[in-house]
């Protein structure tokens, strides 16, 4: 006697494997728009490059997606999840209020993803109860943002392995640190910020935010905003950069103009004590193995340091 398949078994099974979130577009003729979440994206060839995902059948976007000669697969960044929702549940306009410039076809690109494929459709195949659609890749944009993960049934984040940020236990001290070197202060500090930021950064990256919105978040304070030229002197960054990281945080809504001030939304600052809450979890995890006493001292001449 035969044991029932268990679906929903199969289902969480399949949870087990962790994949990227990609909003897949598209446009037909008529100017009809469609995106839809998916994670069953997957690369087939790189000759020719191949790309597939796949859709429900009883999509009632898989229409436009069938007429359709190209589409686009976005995916998305570590800071998207909102975008990932907005294009998972039922909508009469999903692309209301969603910032986009139109790719082959007519295929809406959505900004500041980790990585976008635009596509001429190549194959339709019968997959069960999905249809496979095989996309041939015309053009794409790598702009190398930590990608957002499904896992689960929840979202994640990538994050180094342990293994690959730690050194071994019991491993020997590096051999640069030889003869004078050892005495240098300037080597040490810069060769120890390096170790530190081995582990912070891709942590900090995970977030979905570039160094330098990350930056510029942790200086503003929850009550009070700060001008551009102050905020010049607090992140230490070229002007253009100072700019550039305004702009992106405004359009992700996390900060806002107050009369000539940068100032942290109600968004912004729920971001922010993730990125602070990151940033203790670090130094907690690096100075843990020293006392309160040591710990003041090193503050006390690091900030001696800085202010010369």
């Amino acid at each position: 006697m035969s044991t029932p398949f268990d679906t929903r078994a199969f289902r969480r099974a399949l949870g087990n494997f962790a994949t990227g979130v990609t909003v897949i577009t598209a446009a037909d003729a008529s100017g009809n728009k469609v995106g839809v979440t998916a994670n069953s994206f997957n690369s087939v060839s790189l000759d020719p490059p191949l790309i597939l995902w796949s859709i429900d059948k009883r999509s009632s976007s898989h229409a436009v997606f069938d007429a359709a000669e190209h589409f686009a697969v976005n995916v998305l960044a570590a800071d998207q999840i909102d975008l990932s929702n907005t294009f998972a549940r039922p909508s009469d306009d999903r692309f209301a209020g969603i910032d986009y410039q139109a790719g082959e076809g007519g295929a809406p690109l959505l900004p500041d993803c980790a990585a976008r494929f635009r596509c001429q459709k190549f194959q339709q195949l019968d997959g069960g109860d999905h249809w496979i659609l095989v996309g041939k890749v015309l053009a794409f944009d790598d702009l190398g943002r930590s990608p957002l993960l499904y896992h689960q049934g929840a979202y994640s984040m990538v994050l180094p392995h342990t293994r690959m940020t730690r050194r071994a236990e019991g491993a020997p001290a590096s051999s640069h640190f030889q003869g004078r070197l050892q005495h240098n202060l300037y080597y040490l500090m810069t060769q120890a910020l390096r170790a530190y930021q081995a582990s912070y950064q891709p942590r900090q990256l995970a977030t979905g935010l570039r160094t330098s919105e990350a930056r510029m978040l942790m200086v503003l304070e929850h009550d009070a905003g700060l001008a551009q030229a102050e905020l010049l002197g607090e992140v230490a960054m070229p002007e253009r950069e100072v700019s550039e990281a305004i702009a992106n945080l405004t359009r992700k809504g996390l900060v806002t103009d107050d009369n000539g001030r940068v100032c942290l939304t109600e968004a912004g600052r729920i971001e922010t004590e993730g990125l602070w809450s990151i940033a203790k979890a670090q130094q907690d995890q690096v100075f843990g193995q020293f006392s309160e006493e040591q710990l003041q001292t090193f503050k006390t001449v690091l900030k001696a340091i800085i202010s010369r």
